[in-house]
C-alpha cells in the first residue's frame, strides 16, 4: 500500500484531535458545542482554518471578535494571539492545518 490512511472522529461531542503530525504539516480536527473553544494562545506556525459546519467566532490580536460561517477558509499568520470559539447553538466543526509544520 503506497498511501497512509488516517482516521478522525465523526462526533458532535467536543474534540480537538491531532489527525496528522509530521515534518511537513500538522492537520487537526476540532468540534465545539456552544460556549466551547480553544484557550487563548499564540499561533506556533502559519494556520489555515476551514469552517466545515457551524459558525466560528475568532478573536485575533487586539481585534474585536469576528464570525465566519461554514465554507470559510482563513489564513492566520505565525505568532498571532488567538481564540477560536463557538458562541452559537449549531455545532462548530473545523479543520486546522499548520504549514510548514512548527518545530516539534
Amino acid at each position: 500500500m503506497i498511501e497512509k490512511v488516517y482516521s478522525m472522529s465523526t462526533t458532535n461531542d467536543k474534540v480537538m484531535e491531532k489527525v496528522l503530525f509530521d515534518e511537513n504539516l500538522h492537520y487537526l480536527h476540532m468540534v465545539f458545542n456552544k460556549n466551547e473553544g480553544t484557550p487563548q494562545h499564540n499561533t506556533n506556525g502559519n494556520v489555515y482554518m476551514t469552517v466545515v459546519r457551524g459558525t466560528l467566532t475568532l478573536t485575533l490580536g487586539e481585534q474585536e471578535p469576528h464570525t465566519y460561517p461554514r465554507g470559510t477558509l482563513l489564513k492566520i499568520p505565525y505568532n498571532t494571539k488567538m481564540t477560536a470559539e463557538n458562541l452559537h447553538d449549531e455545532v462548530l466543526e473545523l479543520f486546522v492545518v499548520k504549514a510548514p509544520a512548527p518545530n516539534m
